[in-house]
């Protein structure tokens, strides 16, 4: 309950505590995909992916008596957010965790606050370029070419590609996440469903055409990723983002960007049995930095009285 000086203790308690779930959901959905592209195809993944989280985002936005918009350009815009944040970026990933090891790609995604901020830079420029941010930004590309840069002296193999493909997907994340600051007239939950639901409609016909998945024989462990990836790591990991966008800001809600590796990482050794070599846990360090230095606001000194 909050007092009118602003939260109370309890508040940030169970704030800080909902962050670190966060950081768990979206930290195990690397190891899902990891399980559930063994034997379901990445576009038929994410498509279930998408229309289970879409339709379980949709019932909460009318349990809470809210109402999607119905004019042509609102789903217009929730269908250009969808590609940017779901469509395109999901499906390398899914794809590319093929080959790619679930903490690797946790290491790889957790970077996308800093191509927000070159985004930013280049394009919109709302954002002041400081030298905290520089640097923070100097310090995750290290670490990028450190994790990926063995691969490319050993030759363009499919591992690469598949690395390569990751960063790719975070770029789309950080070009989602500068168009999504053009929904802030809505409930954040509204573009959340919408642009999910948009994507099953891209997707799912996609799939049916690509895959022609009632040929397939998912495993129980593929299926119950993906169910845990949809209803955990997807609408339960967006209700609670889009509660802490209101309770700690989106700076701090950002903050588990840097808390996720570290938490994907362990959970992919624990149930995956991965484990990273010396210069992927180099480029690992070299991310949580930049990314922290992103993310962690800056505290104004107290004015004296």
């Amino acid at each position: 309950m909050s007092t009118k000086n602003g939260p109370t203790k309890n508040d940030m308690t169970t704030d800080l505590a909902l962050l670190a779930v966060l950081a768990v959901l979206w930290g195990a959905s690397y190891t899902f995909i990891k399980i559930g592209v063994e034997t379901i195809p990445p576009v038929t993944f994410i498509a279930a992916r998408t229309l289970i989280a879409g339709g379980i985002l949709f019932a909460i936005i009318r349990w809470r008596g809210l109402t999607m918009p119905g004019d042509a350009a609102s789903w217009r815009r929730f269908a250009f957010q969808a590609c940017l944040n779901s469509v395109v970026p999901f499906t390398l990933i899914a794809a590319a965790e093929r080959s790619v090891d679930a903490g690797l790609a946790t290491i790889l995604n957790a970077t996308s606050p800093i191509f927000t901020f070159l985004l930013t830079a280049l394009i919109t420029r709302h954002e002041p370029v400081t030298l905290r941010k520089l640097i923070g930004v100097g310090a995750g590309i290290a670490g990028i070419c450190l994790i990926i840069g063995t691969e490319a002296l050993g030759g363009l193999g499919h591992e690469l590609w598949a690395q390569l493909a990751i960063v790719a997907a975070t770029i789309c994340y950080a070009g989602a996440a500068i168009f999504g600051r053009g929904f802030k007239g809505l409930d954040p939950m509204l573009p959340a469903a919408g642009s999910m639901l948009c994507g099953a409609i891209i997707l799912v016909p996609l799939s049916l055409v690509v895959d022609q998945p009632w040929t397939r024989t998912p495993s129980t462990a593929s299926i119950l990723a993906l169910l845990g990836l949809s209803v955990f790591s997807t609408a339960l990991a967006f209700v609670i983002y889009f509660r802490l966008i209101h309770t700690l800001g989106s700076v701090g809600t950002t903050s588990q960007a840097y808390l996720r590796v570290p938490i994907g990482v362990g959970i992919g050794a624990v149930f995956l049995g991965e484990s990273l070599g010396s210069t992927a846990w180099l480029g690992m360090g070299f991310v949580v930095a930049g990314v922290a230095a992103m993310t962690i606001p800056v505290r104004k000194p107290a004015m004296a009285r």
